[in-house]
């Protein structure tokens, strides 16, 4: 009697991050496979920078040319295929209309990090690329995931209150994303509450949670952005994903450690410990 093969183990869900290496590991492309493990889906990397930073800053950055960048995204997707796409550290206009490109030809949700400044204050986005972002990027997204000072980049507009992250929301919907997730977290503390708006222009969704004193919050975004299109990638809709995503980073900040003599990052195996 013949005896059949075992069936190959079927792979997880496939996400794909297109940003940044921190060397810190706290951010960038890390934070992105660490997120996209600790969330059950398989995290494949399209390398657009390497930057030198630790927990006090941003030393040293130094662009991909744009064929390296189109080669990884080829590579991954041609052959192994991919069911979310995330987008963070894209530092000039000429990668920011690069991987627009690829985006156009992908079957799959996207998610948009539209990274402006890092944690401690570092451009990590050259003026030139920002009507790059607006025109060729944002139009791509199925989420765009800017916290406030990204809004005021994209949009000029400074938002204090909910009601400015309303009309920002409307402004950044305005770009062409089909939701707008705002992050208001850099909002002074308003009752002791991290608040974020999810909308499409109909629907809305007021995700808050505790406001952690911990200044360990290194990779938030990047965590974020990275657990929302984890859920993509697993099939859910857009507000299951970003509220299974909220209560992970969430715990992630609340976990976050000391690392070096500045910003720790947060913990991204908080589940586990």
């Amino acid at each position: 009697m013949t005896r059949q093969a075992p069936h190959p183990h079927p792979h997880p869900p496939l996400c794909l991050t297109v940003a940044g290496s921190d060397s810190g590991g706290g951010a960038g492309i890390q934070a992105d496979l660490k997120t996209m493990l600790a969330l059950g889906v398989h995290g494949m990397s399209v390398v657009t920078a390497v930057t030198a930073q630790n927990s006090l800053g941003v030393r040293g950055a130094w662009e991909l040319p744009a064929e390296a960048v189109t080669a990884q995204y080829r590579a991954v997707v041609d052959d192994i295929g991919v069911q979310a796409v995330k987008t963070g550290m894209l530092s000039s206009a000429v990668l920011v209309e690069t991987v627009a490109g690829l985006l156009a030809g992908t079957a799959a949700p996207v998610v948009v990090d539209p990274v402006g400044v890092s944690k401690h204050g570092d451009a990590l986005l050259a003026a030139s690329a920002l009507d790059a972002v607006r025109r060729e990027l944002l139009p791509r997204a199925t989420v765009a995931t800017p916290n406030l000072d990204e809004v005021a980049q994209l949009t000029g507009l400074t938002v204090t209150d909910e009601d400015g992250m309303r009309r920002a929301a409307d402004a950044v919907l305005g770009y062409g994303p089909r939701w707008a997730l705002i992050k208001g977290g850099h909002l002074a503390a308003h009752g002791g509450e991290a608040v974020d708006l999810l909308t499409d222009g109909s629907e809305e969704l007021w995700l808050r949670a505790p406001r952690y004193d911990n200044r360990h919050t290194h990779g938030t975004g990047c965590t974020l952005a990275s657990a929302v299109a984890a859920g993509l990638a697993k099939g859910l809709a857009v507000p299951e994903a970003v509220t299974a995503a909220k209560e992970y980073v969430t715990g992630a900040i609340a976990a976050g450690f000391a690392l070096g003599a500045g910003i720790g990052p947060v913990d991204h195996a908080w589940q586990w410990r």
